[in-house]
């Protein structure tokens, strides 16, 4: 059987640039996402620049049986995934009780749903290949409330805790799980999520480096991930010890318009 890594949401983004790290290291690619074109020209870039095999799933993961048509594609291909970049996400802005329920409801379905459905999966066929690599992509967000993107917050907390919960649980059997916490990163998600001009997307950082550090963090197997120590230090140690309703505050003039 051929090894294959999967990343969801790769045509742009972090998730882009997870697969040409991934791929310049000679490891074939699998690549999800709803944009069948923009995932077509990344896999031909990545077979034509590092001559590794790179196939294309174009599914929308919300639905109820994307993860089913994975699976199925994976078993049926007799493909061993090693590597499960769990990236597809995304947010959205605004006072929650004004917002359409819908539009939250399908942020929890693949912000969280559908990571845990691959992760249920690929855990147990990653028991089987002996071992293998799990990176969840969540976020500082995932350390505190989000008043304006309350749902978001939510979502990505879950991926936290998950994550170093599942992480435990396999340890034994060579198979690391990561969280990705990065801080804003310029990405379509500020555009998606209606957030283009606040304030807390003015000195986001490149997907590039934030790729690279994810990468080189799963590959050391550690639990969370920061792509900057600032940002590290300040949830673990300083937003601890101040008044809960100032965090909320400040959060919610962060995300302000």
């Amino acid at each position: 059987m051929i090894k294959y890594g999967i990343i969801t949401g790769a045509s742009s983004g972090i998730g882009k640039e997870l697969a040409k790290i991934h791929a310049s290291k000679g490891k074939n690619i699998i690549l999800i996402a709803r944009s069948e074109n923009d995932l077509n020209e990344l896999a031909e870039e990545l077979k034509s620049k590092f001559k590794v095999e790179a196939k294309v799933l174009c599914l929308d993961l919300i639905q109820e049986d994307a993860v089913s048509k994975i699976q199925e594609f994976v078993t049926e291909n007799k493909i061993q995934v090693d590597y499960l970049f769990n990236n597809a996400g995304f947010g959205g802005f605004g006072v929650f009780s004004d917002r359409n329920l819908k539009e939250d409801l399908d942020m929890i379905d693949l912000n969280i749903k559908a990571l845990v459905k691959l992760c249920h999966f690929f855990i147990n066929h990653m028991k089987e290949i002996g071992g293998g690599k799990i990176l969840n992509v969540a976020s500082t967000a995932g350390f505190i409330p989000g008043p304006l993107q309350a749902t978001y917050f939510a979502t990505k907390a879950f991926v936290v805790s998950f994550s170093q919960a599942i992480a435990e649980e396999n340890k034994h059997l060579n198979i690391t799980v990561s969280a990705l916490c990065p801080g804003p990163v310029a990405t379509k998600f500020a555009e998606t999520a209606k957030m283009g001009d606040s304030n807390m997307f003015k000195n986001a950082k490149s997907p590039v480096k934030v790729a690279a550090s994810a990468y080189k963090g799963m590959e050391k197997g550690k639990l969370i991930i920061f792509d900057d120590w600032k940002l590290n230090f300040g949830l673990n140690w300083i937003v601890p010890l101040l008044p809960r309703k100032l965090v909320l505050k400040t959060v919610k003039k962060m995300q302000a318009q």
